[in-house]
């Protein structure tokens, strides 16, 4: 393969039912490595990444329009915000105050309530090109939007860092106290999303000894637990699949993997490796470093051959994988958990990496 300079290239993306332009920006580095950025949520709509060939292939779920991202939202690579995962009952207190959340799955507050980040239109800050080509979205979120106090100032940049590597970083201020909560949703399947197939032949490493059981409805159940002789021990590198079958009651409730793992050392001042996943038969590897003390691992469970992607391909079980580096789920209605407050004067910062060498 011939390298090329890093570029950045930015191109129409069709446009929203309001006739607002959705925008694609590419971000191309020198070996073909590329991540293409929607101005729709601040979505990773592509992410091109070489196997042990050098083969380049597409690793991430999305679609090709922006109609599919609002008309069946499955999350697809988008920016999740102002709370990522669930608030129980759509609802919490705040310095004696109630905040409601509008419910949208089940009775509970879903990545934000039924209007949230990843169906807004993002405004490009800035693009800068050069040997690490970035773009930088920004939001104004009002306050009382989907009923969370204060106006945010969202902000979130994608660079390539390096010539395999991706870094996401996640800023945000208010004007009164409220609760944040921001993360990167990305779909990944390693053996690349034109050809198909499962991930449950992925390796998958966490770094994390305890998890969060969950109830049936997705809601952690109290606190953290050993994954010691459980399905969800990824202390070592074990395949996705190799125990997603078995009659483990929280299996049962996530309809497989979905639950946070609570990483080493909580929040931290730097990324640490919190994840890594190797495709054995492409030698494609994603190494996954945050700042974020919780770590949502989802194998896919919900995808279920009735939502239309890139390559002209019907998305089923287990296709993709997702890991999503956050606060824990439902933590402003609980105070042993690592708090997502913000305050006015504050600065909430999430920095996480995306690496992909091979093996």
């Amino acid at each position: 393969m011939t390298a090329t300079a890093s570029r950045l290239l930015r191109e129409p993306f069709g446009t929203l039912p309001d006739g607002r332009p959705v925008e694609r920006i590419r971000l191309i580095g020198p070996e073909g490595f590329e991540v293409a950025v929607l101005t729709l949520g601040a979505t990773v709509q592509a992410l091109h990444v070489p196997d042990r060939y050098g083969r380049l292939a597409d690793i991430v779920l999305g679609h090709d329009t922006p109609e599919p991202y609002l008309a069946t939202p499955r999350f697809f690579g988008v920016a999740v915000g102002r709370y990522a995962n669930r608030i129980a009952g759509g609802r919490f207190e705040l310095d004696g105050a109630r905040v409601s959340i509008p419910a949208n799955d089940g009775p509970h507050a879903l990545h934000g309530g039924t209007e949230g980040f990843d169906r807004r239109l993002w405004r490009v800050e800035e693009t800068a090109e050069g040997e690490a080509p970035s773009v930088r979205l920004s939001l104004v979120s009002p306050h009382g939007d989907q009923g969370f106090p204060g106006r945010l100032e969202a902000g979130v940049t994608y660079t390539l860092t390096g010539p395999d590597e991706l870094t996401i970083a996640f800023t945000a201020a208010t004007d009164r106290p409220t609760v944040v909560n921001l993360t990167h949703h990305g779909y990944f399947n390693l053996g690349g999303v034109e050809e198909g197939g499962d991930v449950l032949d992925h390796l998958l490493t966490i770094h994390a000894d305890d998890y969060l059981p969950i109830d049936a409805a997705a809601i952690p159940l109290g606190g953290p637990q050993s994954v010691d002789g459980t399905p969800f021990d990824f202390c070592t590198p074990r395949p996705i699949g190799a125990r997603i079958r078995q009659a483990d009651e929280q299996l049962r409730r996530g309809f497989g993997y979905d639950h946070t793992y609570c990483l080493d050392g909580g929040f931290t001042a730097q990324p640490r490796l919190a994840a890594r996943v190797h495709h054995p038969a492409s030698g494609r590897v994603m190494e996954l470093l945050t700042d974020q003390p919780g770590l949502q691992f989802y194998s896919g469970n919900h995808l279920d051959g009735r939502t239309p992607g890139k390559y002209g391909r019907l998305y089923r079980q287990s296709e993709a994988f997702c890991l999503e580096p956050q606060a824990w789920p439902d933590a402003p209605n609980r105070a042993d958990y690592p708090s997502a407050r913000l305050d006015p004067g504050e600065t909430y910062r999430h920095v996480s990496v995306y690496r992909f060498p091979v093996a």
